[in-house]
């Protein structure tokens, strides 16, 4: 299996960088093909710009999304962003390893889902969820977070972690067709000691081998909708 970890953490000697090099190490023993994007260590420019595109379909209106699409067809894409994007396309099993801040992810891996997800590619038209253009891809969330377990459930301080995610594990990772594992949470990071770090590394080796049996999180399906994407109520898509 192909795999990339696309890396989010400003410090090499992070309990989450721990994370990513312990999957880099435990998934190639298992002898999968792994590359690394480490945003931080690459100097990964985060703003979508009209300088990602080398030719214009409308050189005095920026549509992103419309640009993405002709440069991708013209093979005009910035190179930064066509390097990810092999790489992305490679890739069978995707992870995304990063600190939650502000209930989401840094700016710097946020800018290059923007840049990096293109439409015509990933999405577009028609194609989104279980149509979308990466299916058949795996996904996973690693992620490190200051929270207890108890505050981040159904009643907890800040609600569940899983709605806290939703404009990544749904409207990102699941939007573009990949099926979406369980996140793997390294709880109250910054507080814990060097016994429960062992601890948490520990289960998520234990996580990363069991990749092959994990249920995806369930999401919206295509058929549940007519052409106009109103919901079916005949039971007609079951």
């Amino acid at each position: 299996m192909n795999v990339l970890i696309v890396h989010a953490h400003h410090e090499p000697q992070s309990f989450n960088a721990a994370m990513k090099d312990l999957a880099l190490a435990e998934l190639r023993a298992q002898g999968h093909a792994v590359e690394l994007s480490d945003l931080y260590d690459m100097g990964w420019n985060p703003v979508a710009s009209g300088a990602d595109f080398g030719a214009r379909a409308n050189p005095d209106y920026l549509v992103y999304a419309l640009e993405q699409r002709e440069n991708y067809k013209r093979r005009t894409l910035a190179p930064d962003i066509q390097a990810e994007l092999d790489k992305l396309l490679r890739a069978d099993f995707i992870i995304f390893n990063f600190p939650v801040y502000w209930f989401s992810m840094p700016a710097i891996m946020k800018g290059w889902i923007d840049r990096v997800l293109i439409s015509g590619v990933c999405y577009g038209g028609m194609r989104f969820y279980d149509q979308g253009g990466l299916a058949g891809k795996k996904a996973m969330l690693a992620i490190t977070i200051g929270g207890r377990p108890h505050m981040l459930v159904d009643g907890g301080i800040h609600g569940d972690l899983n709605d806290m995610l939703r404009p990544i594990l749904r409207g990102t990772l699941a939007y573009t067709g990949m099926a979406v594992l369980p996140p793997f949470v390294a709880h109250h990071v910054p507080y814990i000691g060097q016994d429960e770090r062992v601890s948490i590394l520990e289960q998520y080796r234990m996580h990363l081998r069991s990749i092959d049996t994990l249920k995806p999180m369930q999401f919206a399906s295509m058929a549940q909708f007519d052409d106009k994407l109103y919901p079916l109520t005949d039971g007609s898509h079951i």
